[in-house]
């Protein structure tokens, strides 16, 4: 194998076990089960539509998400009348 071959190959090698690396340490960044920011179809669910407009979306937990459109950037996102509770799955307001 020629040396350039060989460096190729160490190159590629390196960037690949660097990708990884990024992953983990971007797991290990977000909180348990979170996510960063809107899931893709809150941005889908709001395409051909204006800021203001209602729109709605199934989640990927076959749950019907309804809301409206809101500029973010330069982007519309739906944002949910009904928003999940801060903090992660799981925790229930306390009415005592």
């Amino acid at each position: 194998m020629k040396a350039s071959k060989k460096w190729a190959l160490v190159i590629a090698l390196l960037c690949a076990g660097s990708v990884g690396v990024l992953n983990v340490e971007a797991r290990k960044q977000r909180p348990e089960g979170g996510h960063d920011g809107p899931p893709p179809e809150a941005y889908t669910a709001c395409e051909c539509k204006e800021a203001g407009d209602k729109a709605e979306f199934v989640s990927p937990r076959g749950e019907t998400v309804t809301g409206t459109c809101e500029q973010q950037g330069d982007r519309l996102v739906l944002r949910p009348d009904n928003p999940p509770p801060r903090g992660g799955r799981g925790q229930e307001e306390d009415t005592n």
